[in-house]
């Protein structure tokens, strides 16, 4: 096989097995419909791309999660330079009408609560819970992130404590 055929064979096989994990990321990265279409895209040519330079010398999931967890911090640094200050209309969510209040507040949607939780975290910390919910285990986690297993660890454990408390009920007396 030539390298050109190799490199096309590691993406299908790439694209196959962690498509979806692509698309919750880019959810988890970019909240405008738009741009999440165009970042899943740049994460697809950049594993494309990547896999002219893999040697294998480490485990597939930790290339591509490393391509792409890059290629989406390069995307949300670059969109928030890009657009300090401003929000699209197509980010304002549309409000109920008055009968329906209590029923749209309660049928909220917690996936996408919670991807917006994770938008407002700062990147490495984006990287790791987004890694960490894809069910990674911390060893690889520190792999595709550079830190070590332990102080992914401690992070993971102090976001868990953060995302339970933002998202505590409050208590009715």
């Amino acid at each position: 096989m030539t390298q050109h055929a190799d490199q096309d064979a590691l993406y299908q096989k790439a694209a196959s097995q962690f498509g979806p994990a692509l698309q919750r990321l880019a959810r988890a990265s970019e909240a405008n419909p738009e741009r999440r279409r165009d970042l899943l895209q740049d994460m697809h040519v950049a594993l494309w791309k990547s896999f002219g330079l893999f040697d294998g010398r480490c485990q597939l999931s930790t290339w591509v999660y490393r391509v792409v967890h890059n290629t989406a911090a390069r995307h949300v640094d670059r969109e928030r330079r890009h657009n300090t200050g401003q929000i699209a209309l197509d980010e304002v969510p549309d409000l109920p009408d008055g009968r329906n209040i209590a029923a749209a507040f309660e049928k909220g949607d917690a996936i996408e609560r919670l991807n917006a939780w994770i938008r407002r975290l700062k990147i490495p910390d984006r990287q790791i819970l987004t890694l960490y919910l894809e069910d990674l285990p911390a060893t690889e986690i520190a792999e595709i992130t550079g830190l070590s297993s332990g102080a992914v660890a401690t992070r993971i454990s102090r976001l868990k404590a953060q995302l339970a408390k933002d998202f505590e009920e409050p208590k009715h007396a």
